[in-house]
């Protein structure tokens, strides 16, 4: 009987999506990394007990934008400053060379 080859994360995503660095594995890489980043705002607006309304209203935005915003759409700097900001939470960006930067 022949042994089955066994394939790590790494190897399986090089093979299906494309190696690090490659237009196709970079943006699976950023959507990621925004999913996350929607998901991490949704936890702590849940953690709080706010809806996406109130937190809408604390930002100055509509429920809809915070519905897009869990969902790791329309996420940039100043969005997510005001967001953890409304919420009283620290952020920080671990930046080589320059070490944490508050986000607000």
């Amino acid at each position: 009987m022949e042994q089955m080859k066994l394939y790590t994360h790494d190897e399986m995503m090089d093979s299906v999506i494309g190696k690090k660095g490659t237009p196709r594995r970079d943006k699976l890489d950023a959507d990621l990394k925004t999913f996350l980043m929607g998901e991490a705002i949704k936890k702590a607006r849940e953690e709080r007990h706010l809806t996406q309304e109130q937190l809408g209203n604390l930002i100055g935005v509509k429920k809809s934008q915070v519905s897009r915003m869990e969902r790791g759409a329309n996420l940039s700097f100043s969005t997510m400053a005001r967001v953890f900001k409304a919420m009283n939470i620290s952020a920080y960006f671990s930046m080589p060379g320059i070490g944490k930067v508050a986000l607000w």
